[in-house]
């Protein structure tokens, strides 16, 4: 995300309609837009790697996966997001088409300009969304993922995945990957 704003303070109902009129796709925060910049190969990859993985495990459930062409609401706080993959098991989804409100995983394909906004205020917004019980940062630069879970009491606890451990878990979805899936075909520089 770049750090100025491209236009001056629009409506959400706006923002929805140049959006989907828009060739690149903006972010909005508070009623301002923010362009996007393009992904690299290992992160274009990886999040592709993961959606797939994602979508074999939850076949045939009421569960949907979605990738970084579909936005994310958070009504509370004026914001939305395009995540690099999502699932969402609620069935209020359904009812809309161009962004959804209600996910169950968000999942963030990490990046040197917006590690720090991943990490940092992105997440403090994401913690906002009630059904949200995971979110997951994984690393383009080694084989690294990052699991903050919601426990019962509403605390975000964090697991760390390395490929040490050859595995890791998405609890949120009753899943255990592979690294040598999420990370296949990825050239580390």
């Amino acid at each position: 995300m770049i750090a100025t704003p491209k236009f001056d303070y629009i409506a959400p109902d706006e923002y929805l309609t140049m959006e989907e009129q828009s060739e690149t796709k903006h972010e909005y925060i508070n009623g301002y837009v923010y362009a996007m910049a393009g992904a690299n190969d290992p992160h274009v990859t990886i999040a592709l790697n993961m959606a797939l993985i994602i979508r074999n495990h939850l076949r045939g459930s009421n569960c949907r996966v979605y990738m970084s062409d579909m936005k994310i609401r958070i009504d509370l706080l004026n914001r939305f997001y395009y995540p690099d993959v999502m699932v969402t098991c609620d069935s209020r989804d359904t009812q809309t088409q161009n962004h959804k409100r209600f996910p169950k995983l968000i999942i963030e394909v990490l990046s040197k300009s917006t590690e720090g906004f991943d990490r940092g205020d992105k997440f403090a917004d994401y913690q906002q969304i009630e059904t949200l019980e995971e979110y997951v940062l994984v690393n383009t630069k080694r084989q690294r993922l990052d699991s903050f879970r919601r426990n019962e009491e509403g605390l975000w606890v964090l697991r760390s995945y390395s490929d040490e451990q050859e595995n890791f878990q998405l609890l949120s979805i009753n899943m255990e990957g592979k690294f040598t899936d999420l990370y296949e075909d990825v050239s580390f520089l």
